[in-house]
């Protein structure tokens, strides 16, 4: 990993431009057209950020989370943040926060309904990059995740970068499409694309580990100091300076992949700022965050008794032409 990357323990920021309200509701099949009884819900907070803040603090990080909220809904979403011990910054706008609806089957698929989010006005946005950039400093890390909301333009993220660029700090992209190329010319220290995301951002299929890597590859040449690319049961890659590593663990039980690529991505940061910046160690915490997630209800993060770091298989990729099965 590149010496940029090696950071000390102290405050984690995350950003979340479109936070959400995430109900997850287990049933036994989906049927188009059907009546439903659920088995279970739950209602969280969400959002990738606020997932990756949360992951922080139930193992001991400190985290500092940036939301811009609004509406009745927003009130619910600070109501359910302070359950956690994060520090969290509000930025009040006029529109809601949206509803996010995940309906998970017992064999842990996921139908998604994700809303697009209340449009931001161009005050609100000057107030929510001005809120991150005071929220970070002295972070060692600030983590820009998620979708932007209506109203945002696609390089809301690569101005954040650029802003942060001069000060004592480390940024993590984690985003989609055009907000996600926009970042990566930027230059963050390390990008978090899910498998679906890391072929958008290339324009082209990626059917095999190999692939995988020569995606990532691109996505630094283009200005990504680091490449952890998520990819279900096949668990993660890492790509970086001097290290290609593959890492996956077993889970016995599925339940629910809602937000295990946020858990990923925190115990990725957490790991590598605990292992003294070895990239190795990180991936080995990534993963067993990741796959503890897995196993939990809805969006629930994980907590110490939940990870299982011997788990992990670990190696430089040597099968390259290994075809992936998945997300799921």
């Amino acid at each position: 990993m590149q010496d940029h990357m090696e950071v000390a323990v102290s405050v984690i920021v995350t950003v979340t431009a479109n936070p959400s309200i995430d109900r997850t509701v287990e049933v036994g099949a989906l049927v188009r057209g059907g009546l439903h009884r659920a088995t279970a819900v739950h209602i969280q907070p969400g959002g990738k950020g606020i997932n990756v803040a949360r992951a922080l603090v139930c193992n001991g990080v400190k985290a500092r989370a940036v939301v811009p909220a609004g509406g009745a809904e927003g009130e619910q979403l600070i109501s359910l943040l302070s359950g956690y011990s994060i520090d969290v910054v509000r930025v009040p706008t006029l529109g809601p926060v949206r509803m996010n609806v995940s309906v998970i089957e017992p064999d842990a698929t996921v139908t998604k309904l994700n809303e697009p989010g209340a449009r931001l006005t161009d005050d609100e946005n000057t107030a929510l990059a001005d809120a991150v950039i005071t929220a970070s400093h002295n972070a060692s890390c600030v983590i820009l995740a998620g979708s932007l909301p209506p109203g945002v333009r696609d390089d809301f993220y690569a101005d954040l970068v650029n802003r942060l660029s001069g000060e004592d700090t480390r940024v993590v992209v984690d985003t989609s499409g055009p907000a996600l190329r926009a970042a990566v010319a930027a230059g963050p220290a390390l990008i978090k694309p899910n498998h679906h995301e890391l072929e958008e951002a290339v324009g082209r299929p990626l059917p095999t580990l190999g692939h995988v890597v020569e995606a990532a590859r691109e996505l630094r040449s283009l200005g990504a100091g680091a490449v952890l690319a998520s990819l279900g049961r096949d668990g993660a890659v890492l790509v970086a300076e001097d290290d290609t590593w593959h890492a996956e663990a077993p889970v016995v039980l599925a339940r629910s992949s809602v937000g295990a690529g946020d858990a990923m991505l925190a115990g990725f940061i957490a790991g590598f700022a605990t292992g003294g910046g070895d990239g190795r160690e990180a991936l080995v915490s990534a993963v067993a965050w990741g796959a503890a997630a897995v196993s939990l209800p809805g969006s629930t993060m994980p907590r110490p008794d939940d990870l299982h770091p011997h788990l992990v298989e670990v190696h430089p990729l040597i099968d390259a032409g290994r075809e992936l099965r998945g997300d799921n």
